[in-house]
């Protein structure tokens, strides 16, 4: 049985990836604002992915019998000074959802609770990989954000991303 400070921490975190969804959906916007509408389609796509990954974390509270209580969503900005600052929010927001995340293990493997501790095994790994992409991606913004040839090939590329169905673990 999960504990009740455990499922708690989840339950923000639910809240925290909701937040997520909307801030890149914010992000989204922007770009969709300034016809980079490939750029604007991977924020999208992120957003979806960050709401799937609290559909995941809901779906365990459930499983494993917990109290689900939904938090409230704060808005999120939607002024930002250009491109580069848009990633560089990206990547320290993937930062800090990983730092929520390992809290949530860190408490989990102290109380002994392995069920809450394998079932974020696979977040520690999507956050490597989040974190990943966030960097890349703002290396790549900044080589080519003051080049609109390069600009229109980088939006291009990201106009490619498609929404991936989670893995069942």
């Amino acid at each position: 049985m999960i504990s009740t400070k455990i499922a708690g921490l989840l339950n923000s975190q639910i809240t925290d990836e909701q937040f997520a969804a909307q801030y890149y959906l914010s992000m989204s916007a922007w770009f969709s604002a300034r016809d980079l509408d490939g750029i604007a389609n991977y924020f999208r796509i992120q957003s979806k992915e960050e709401l799937m990954h609290a559909d995941k974390m809901f779906d365990f509270l459930n499983d494993v019998g917990a109290d689900i209580r939904m938090g409230a969503i704060e808005q999120p900005p939607h002024e930002f000074a250009n491109a580069i600052d848009i990633f560089e929010k990206a990547l320290a927001h993937e930062k800090l959802v990983t730092r929520g995340i390992f809290n949530i293990l860190k408490n989990s493997n102290d109380e002994g609770d392995f069920a809450t501790v394998s079932f974020l095994q696979w977040f520690v790994n999507e956050q490597v990989e989040e974190e990943a992409n966030a960097s890349q991606l703002l290396t790549k913004i900044k080589m080519v954000s003051e080049n609109p040839s390069a600009l229109y090939l980088f939006d291009q590329e990201l106009a490619q991303r498609v929404l991936v169905p989670l893995a069942a673990n």
